[in-house]
């Protein structure tokens, strides 16, 4: 757009708002929309598990929508416990408490489905039973399925969580390990309400129950070795996905946490991703080492 002032202006003058109209228009312009797919540095084929707290539900199936509108086929289950999905969030859901018969009846129609989600067994809570870790090694060698997607670690719904023994359940052949957090963790009480193990989280950060959570605190959960991703093949790639950077300050305390994570430079962490997996964009940066 050209004022009609313009056309009397100085040629000095006409240049200089030239400049401040295209600088502008530079800043207005929408950053480009990063893909989850992208954002977790996907491979053509994976065995993904999802472990610590504060979305890995979500995750799991907002990452699976968007493989299978990419022409992908995938199989989301887990091999502790999720809410039954709504019918939005899967093509398919197959329940079979015997696991012998599961595998054959995925066998027989893994190419009628580009998306199902399996489970052994429909709880009272409302909730379904995950499978077994060797279920999870035969249904990776089934063809044509691209992408197993596994819900391997439970938080009760909290932000923040510290694995008991025999947690989190990661199939020995996760080529990615996803370790989440949710950030409204920063300056949270350290109590059973807040978080899940709380007992645990203070023998592992050293805060004592009842004293706020911080980004140092955090990032040590992250990067222990009984810590969030206790149990990761030494074969599997990890990155941190820091979720609910949409809440007051949560960018800013994702990018504190993400700084700490790096600076301690574990060899398994790839990158850290800071997101908001209930908003549009799900990815809001990537952190590199």
């Amino acid at each position: 757009m050209n004022p009609w002032w313009i056309n009397s202006m100085d040629p000095n003058l006409k240049t200089i708002s030239s400049l401040v109209e295209r600088m502008v228009k530079k800043k207005r312009k929408p950053k480009e929309t990063v893909l989850l797919k992208e954002a977790l540095g996907l491979k053509s084929r994976e065995v993904i598990s999802l472990v610590g707290a504060g979305g890995k539900t979500t995750l799991m199936f907002r990452l699976a929508k968007e493989l299978i509108q990419g022409g992908k086929r995938v199989i989301t289950t887990t091999t502790t416990k999720i809410l039954e999905p709504a019918p939005d969030e899967t093509e398919c859901l197959f329940v079979e408490s015997d696991e012998e018969k599961l595998k054959e009846w995925v066998r027989g129609h893994v190419s009628d489905y580009k998306h199902m989600t399996l489970a052994r067994e429909r709880l009272t809570t409302g909730k379904l039973k995950g499978i077994s870790s060797l279920l999870a090694l035969d249904l990776w060698n089934l063809d044509p399925v691209d992408y197993l997607i596994i819900e391997a670690d439970g938080a009760a719904g909290r932000p923040v969580k510290a694995p008991r023994e025999g947690e989190p359940v990661i199939p020995p052949n996760t080529t990615l390990v996803v370790a989440m957090l949710g950030v409204e963790g920063v300056g949270m009480e350290l109590n059973g309400e807040n978080v899940f193990q709380a007992e645990l989280i203070s023998n592992i950060t050293g805060i004592p129950l009842g004293r706020p959570l911080t980004e140092e605190a955090l990032s040590v959960l992250v990067t222990h070795p009984q810590g969030i991703f206790k149990g990761t093949p030494s074969s599997s790639r990890v990155i941190v996905f820091l979720n609910k950077t949409d809440i007051p300050e949560g960018l800013h305390k994702a990018k504190r946490v993400a700084e700490k994570i790096l600076e301690k430079k574990n060899r398994q962490i790839e990158r850290v991703v800071l997101g908001q997996l209930k908003k549009d964009p799900p990815v809001v940066e990537v952190m590199f080492p």
